[in-house]
């Protein structure tokens, strides 16, 4: 297992493509002070106390790569409600694929009018990499993004509004009650 314990700006860790065989590359990830103030800022989130992964890279068909494993991360965040401090923990399974930019694996499918056929509830097509390197760090921190809460609230917060707003005032019958009685002429 290879361990990086970054004391840089950057999440990071590089892997050369053309170096992977048929055996997955074990890493394991973690954020220094640096990188973690760094992402909280990022993030706009309050705290950021970790950042973890730990990940297996290995090859994908003939030119592609795969990246698989789990992401953690304790952030604090502002509840939407209370403006209170919110904790929480983020832990996530995640797999992405990669392949070369000129790759045929990267065509969609289009029906005769062009469109593109995509489906829902499929797996994602792979992305594209340039190069001979693919930094596995960004793309763990990508899942762990898309895992943060975008409206945190703690626990037991309630919004709750107060309005004197009433469309029709109580002193007042609907402008409708004057039709109550009204029938149509007959029609000769």
């Amino acid at each position: 297992m290879q361990r990086k314990k970054n004391k840089g700006k950057s999440f990071s860790f590089p892997i050369h493509v053309q170096g992977l065989s048929g055996k997955p590359v074990i890493v394991h990830i973690e954020a220094g002070p640096d990188e973690l103030r760094d992402m909280r800022e990022r993030w706009a989130v309050a705290g950021l106390e970790s950042a973890t992964a730990d990940v297996e890279v290995s090859r994908w068909k003939r030119d592609g790569v795969r990246i698989k494993g789990r992401v953690r991360a304790d952030i604090v965040q502002t509840c939407v409600v209370t403006l209170d401090p919110v904790e929480s923990r983020i832990d996530r399974n995640f797999e992405a694929l990669f392949v070369p930019e000129n790759s045929k694996l990267t065509r969609r499918e289009t029906i005769e009018n062009g469109e593109m056929m995509v489906d829902p509830e499929g797996p994602d097509a792979p992305e594209t990499f340039a190069g001979d390197t693919i930094d596995v760090g960004p793309v763990c921190e990508e899942f762990i993004v898309l895992a943060i809460d975008p409206y945190p609230r703690k626990e037991g917060a309630i919004f709750e509004t107060e309005t004197d707003y009433n469309p029709v005032p109580e002193d007042r019958s609907s402008p409708f009650s004057e039709l109550e009685g009204w029938k149509p002429a007959k029609r000769r």
